[in-house]
């Protein structure tokens, strides 16, 4: 590995560790009008996440739970990246993120930058950790739409 790639990687622990240790919107909202549970039966992992939608837009999301770092982390970061956005963009962004996070298991990379988002990359090397990574995406699909069913990883 060189250099440049040591140094990305380094970068995007980094975020990683930083949305573990200091989750973004992580609190159950009161005022939410959609949410979904998701469960990672291997990892144990266990979130709720909270949204409210107006007008076709996602004006404000959350989540509670516990888990690892990867699914806490990518619960933050998606929390983040959603917050403000349309719903339509919202899926399209839950697709690109699904084909980063299973880029080595026969699909097609996201067709765009996913910016901050990219720190979950390194985790489709380690397949039993997608799963981690993926379930808060899982959930929030099943929340926007109105799927009660708990989302699970399996």
């Amino acid at each position: 590995m060189n250099d440049k790639q040591d140094s990305l990687r380094e970068l995007y622990q980094e975020v990683i560790f930083d949305h573990n240790r200091n989750p973004r919107n992580f609190h159950k909202m009161a005022d939410a009008d959609r949410h979904a549970d998701g469960h990672n039966p291997l990892c144990g992992d266990q979130l709720t996440v909270y949204l409210r939608v107006a007008d076709g837009i996602v004006h404000d999301v959350s989540f509670v739970g516990h888990g690892c770092a990867i699914s806490t982390a990518s619960a933050s970061l998606m929390t983040e990246a959603v917050k403000g956005k349309p719903v339509a963009e919202v899926e399209a962004l839950f697709r690109d993120v699904h084909a980063l996070l299973t880029g080595g298991q026969g699909t097609e990379a996201p067709a765009r930058d996913v910016g901050k988002l990219a720190a979950l990359s390194g985790v489709k090397e380690f397949p039993a950790r997608v799963k981690c990574a993926t379930l808060a995406w899982h959930t929030l699909h099943n929340a926007l739409a109105g799927d009660q069913d708990t989302a699970q990883t399996e």
